[in-house]
């Protein structure tokens, strides 16, 4: 049986410059057995990917300019509660996230408040390495201890919310770098909410590059680092202001 109510489930695809990708991303997740409702949000996209992903049969958000994931994931969960959905999920427009999997990664809200897709827990061939896997580990490693509960996989975008999720996403969600992943995370479990992981395989992209460059993978782990401290802080001092 079903973890939820695949009725009541809302498909959030941030995309941007992914004309390439999001129409066949789309129609694989309307493909699946259960009937998600999907929402596509532009994040300021130049080219013509909203046009693409109305026309495989979303509903689309457009931004007026580019703002990043954790601002297009806030508007996507900031949709998600005006229209009453008790569940969100993030798939990536690039084709890197199987829709087969939505529903393994939901049913992880049977026993959590968030369900984290991990590429890293013995499914599927997906490796890093250099400074980018040394980073995923100390930041596994780090919010594991906070959620006191292993995790393999804290960058994962791949990730579900129950309706107190939601609701915490609304009221914190942050677009800097990270943000969207470890500091949004870490927000949510200093608030009380739960995390689960369930192990996913990963796929290449079809089409594009991924953002991720040697020079950027080099700086990965400074900026992970930081990100991660960031939102220790703001997790402390959340936690005091409460207390206070």
């Amino acid at each position: 049986m079903p973890a939820v109510d695949a009725e009541r489930i809302l498909v959030i695809v941030p995309a941007w410059n992914e004309a390439a990708n999001v129409g066949t991303t789309i129609r694989e997740i309307l493909a699946c057995d259960e009937p998600y409702d999907v929402v596509v949000v532009d994040d300021g996209s130049t080219d013509q990917t909203g046009a693409q992903a109305r026309a495989a049969g979303a509903r689309v958000l457009p931004l007026a300019f580019n703002i990043g994931v954790g601002g297009a994931m806030r508007t996507g969960f900031t949709y998600a509660q005006r229209h009453g959905y008790q569940y969100a999920i993030q798939v990536d427009a690039d084709g890197q996230h199987n829709p087969e999997d939505i529903a393994r990664v939901l049913d992880g809200l049977a026993t959590a408040d968030i369900s984290i897709g991990a590429r890293f827990a013995d499914v599927g061939d997906y490796a890093v390495g250099g400074p980018r896997r040394w980073a995923m580990i100390f930041l596994a490693s780090v919010v594991s201890r906070v959620a006191r509960t292993r995790l393999t996989d804290v960058t994962s975008g791949f990730r579900a919310a129950n309706r107190r999720a939601i609701d915490q996403y609304v009221r914190y969600y942050p677009a800097e770098y990270l943000g969207d992943t470890v500091d949004s995370l870490v927000s949510a479990l200093h608030a009380g909410l739960t995390v689960v992981q369930v192990p996913v395989a990963m796929r290449e992209r079809v089409h594009g590059k991924p953002s991720q460059n040697p020079l950027g993978a080099s700086v990965y782990l400074l900026r992970s680092v930081f990100a991660l401290s960031l939102a220790l802080l703001r997790g402390t001092r959340r936690a005091n202001e409460a207390s206070a």
